[in-house]
């Protein structure tokens, strides 16, 4: 860039927080009508609306996914900033005065992420004759289900044109806010999505013996499955075998036809994960067969562990401590086993996943619940800081490939 019209980190900083008020509605907008799964037509329509107001010309490529591009001077450079738009089947119980009423929740914050995307959006057009290079928006349904990303690549949002690198960010609650969490290498596991589906022979409770009860079936599969990582897999890899759903019957004297598991399998090993799988079918087929009954195991999603490029990570890292100053950013080689679908993006080009602080309950005791949770509270604040952090990586990288 000529440095006569060069901006500074502090200039995008100031600007971002001008426009809080701005991306604060956008936020509490989103928040109050939130939709999950893969088909989000209010949330979609709403920020579509936002960026034709600016000036762009949103597309939708394949259902509920929707990217906007940005040109300035014609380099060939691409760089893809992107935000998850989906929530959660939660019932929100906080006090605020925008909480949900419709039985879903933000209780992850994609809300967040849309609204500081969208706040960047508007940095970047007021500043479109800096821009060496196109800057891709991307704005992804059903993150949390694993399905979202996976669509937009087969839709073709690393196609014309071709991003060289890609950003996300996501708010981590009980993280001080606006600290910057940069992991390089694996920093999150892979996740796969299971079913175990139980069928026995229904039958009166007064009359166990003329029935085959999947219940006590699913129970023994449910115990058995507790062994795999503490007796299957070497202590010094990182596995995790959750079962969050166990469901069964409708009254309390009937034994029921079927009987229901769902849960996750997380590694930072696609072949282990593939592994835990095969185990959990030839478990559970094992033991339904032992007490007569039959089992079948079914693969719902699944999003690969995510591998931050190491280079990458450092220099958006780089890009926010010029913006909030070296002690905002802590950089770290190991990650945490939660998941998170972008890792498909980071199979394909070089990715910066970062994690930026949402508060901490010393801040404030309504910060720092658990992500997912239906009184989780994220500090407001952090808005612009999002969306300068989206905006000055973007610059930079375009300016200095």
């Amino acid at each position: 860039m000529d440095d006569k019209y060069a901006l500074t980190p502090q200039t995008i900083l100031t600007e971002a927080q001008a426009l809080e008020d701005t991306i604060q509605a956008h936020r509490r907008a989103l928040h109050r009508d939130p939709e999950t799964g893969p088909h989000l037509p209010r949330t979609t329509a709403y920020v579509a609306d936002a960026l034709r107001n600016m000036g762009y010309e949103p597309k939708e490529i394949c259902d509920s996914g929707l990217i906007a591009q940005i040109r300035g001077r014609d380099t060939g450079r691409c760089i893809l900033l992107r935000a998850d738009m989906d929530a959660l089947q939660v019932v929100e119980k906080t006090d605020l005065p925008f909480r949900s009423e419709n039985g879903a929740m933000h209780a992850c914050g994609h809300d967040m992420h849309t609204a500081m995307l969208l706040g960047a959006a508007q940095l970047l057009r007021d500043h479109q004759d800096r821009l060496e290079g196109t800057v891709k928006l991307v704005f992804q349904p059903d993150e949390e289900g694993f399905t979202g990303a996976k669509a937009m690549l087969a839709a073709g949002v690393l196609t014309d044109p071709a991003p060289q690198a890609a950003l996300a960010l996501h708010v981590n609650s009980g993280t001080p806010s606006g600290l910057v969490l940069c992991g390089r290498g694996t920093f999150m596991a892979g996740c796969t999505l299971f079913r175990v589906t139980v069928a026995g022979v229904g039958c009166h409770g007064a009359m166990p013996e003329t029935g085959v009860d999947p219940i006590d079936i699913a129970t023994r599969i449910y115990l058995a499955l507790q062994e795999l990582v503490s007796r299957e897999v070497p202590a010094k890899s990182p596995a995790v075998v959750t079962v969050g759903r166990f469901q069964s019957g409708e009254a309390p004297n009937i034994i029921p036809q079927t009987a229901v598991l769902e849960g996750t399998i997380r590694t930072f090993d696609r072949d282990l994960s593939a592994r835990l799988l095969r185990r959990i079918e030839e478990l559970a087929s094992g033991i339904a067969g032992a007490f007569r009954g039959s089992a079948a195991v079914e693969e719902l999603a699944s999003a690969p562990p995510l591998r931050n490029d190491p280079a990458l990570v450092d220099r958006m890292g780089d890009r926010a401590a010029e913006l909030f100053g070296s002690k905002a950013v802590f950089r770290m080689d190991e990650g945490g086993m939660g998941s998170e679908d972008f890792a498909s993006y980071t199979y394909e080009l070089p990715c910066a996943y970062l994690l930026l602080g949402a508060g901490t309950a010393q801040e404030d005791p309504r910060y720092g619940k658990p992500m997912h949770n239906e009184r989780v509270v994220f500090n407001e604040d952090v808005l612009p800081l999002g969306a300068a952090l989206h905006t000055w990586c973007a610059l930079d990288w375009l300016a200095h490939p």
